[in-house]
């Protein structure tokens, strides 16, 4: 197994202990990522709740779930967590994130070009079935949900 598998591994894994801990405490779970620096094993989570996530929360959480981790995980050997609120870059990545913020101005990576850019920022308008429409300078542009490589809230 390469190393790349294992973190998936890992980051599935996590993700799913994440999100349960997260309902359980009602709170929303955005986004994990495990990533290494300096080689050093660093695991980010991402946490959000309607009128936002305080430092007291967080490190509620990651106490929590540092305990899970090293008794759900024990061979996963040495990592540092760190547990904080998505802030205003916050990423999109399911169908009911589009709908919370819609009419927010956000960016979007396509996987491909589509009207021979990758590239969009404009306000989201139109939640569809297998789309979202943002309008960028004026002009509608549908882009379809498996075309979206990475979506974001620009802070604006």
């Amino acid at each position: 197994m390469n190393v790349s598998q294992s973190n998936a591994q890992y980051v599935s894994l996590i993700t799913q202990m994440a999100d349960d801990l997260c309902q359980g405490e009602g709170f929303e779970l955005v986004h994990v990522e495990m990533v290494t620096w300096n080689r050093q094993t660093i695991i980010r989570i991402y946490v959000d709740k309607p009128g936002g996530i305080n430092l007291d929360e967080c490190a509620d959480i990651s106490r929590q779930l540092g305990d899970l981790l090293d008794v759900q995980l024990p061979d996963m050997g040495s990592y540092r967590l760190e547990i904080s609120s998505p802030g205003p870059y916050r990423p999109l990545k399911k169908k009911q994130d589009f709908q919370r913020f819609k009419g927010s101005q956000i960016k979007i990576e396509t996987r491909t070009a589509i009207q021979g850019r990758k590239k969009f920022t404009g306000m989201l308008e139109q939640i569809q079935e297998d789309a979202v429409v943002i309008e960028v300078d004026g002009e509608q542009v549908e882009i379809p949900d498996q075309q979206i490589f990475k979506a974001n809230l620009t802070g604006r």
